[in-house]
């Protein structure tokens, strides 16, 4: 697995390096293509330590100063979530946003996403494994300076899942 998403970012880079050989460069310092893939890379090496077993994250997100990122819509957040997550949109994952609800980059961040819950198709909706939130929230914390990080591994049965979940909005698929 750990080969298989090196693989897929020195693809990445390399095409990056090809697409922009055969078009004219477009200035935008906001926008960094390499650096995103150098840094993603070593997001991967880092998170290859740092997937937990659903009794892991339990014990973990017990213990004082740990939270839970829940980093899907809020519309999804409000259908169904693990208890006492915080929500955090993706989208609106920002140096401000991050700097006000984890001031110190120390803190202990568990993360899940859509991919970890099957069979709660309406609040947990399929994403390709390529594009599982939990490796773009990751690679974000990362990016802005957050290095414990950690992420519930496996796909797990919503209805045999340990962890306690929250529904409001929410009726069985």
């Amino acid at each position: 697995m750990r080969n298989a998403g090196l693989a897929a970012v020195c693809f990445l880079v390399m095409a990056a390096g090809a697409f922009g050989q055969q078009t004219a460069e477009i200035p935008n310092p906001a926008i960094d293509m390499e650096g995103y893939l150098k840094i993603a890379g070593e997001a991967a090496r880092h998170r290859a330590t740092r997937r937990l077993t659903e009794e892991e994250f339990i014990r973990m997100s017990r213990e004082p100063g740990t939270v839970v990122l829940d980093a899907r819509s809020a519309e999804k957040y409000r259908e169904m979530h693990v208890k006492g997550a915080v929500n955090l949109s993706f989208p609106d994952i920002t140096v401000e946003s991050l700097g006000r609800l984890f001031p110190d980059k120390n803190t202990r961040i568990l993360i899940y996403c859509n991919n970890n819950f099957e069979n709660a198709e309406v609040p947990f909706p399929k994403k390709m494994a390529t594009a599982s939130l939990n490796i773009s929230t990751y690679i974000s914390l990362y990016t802005y300076g957050y290095r414990n990080v950690y992420e519930l591994g496996p796909l797990v049965d919503i209805g045999a899942t340990k962890l306690e979940m929250v529904a409001s909005a929410y009726t069985r698929d």
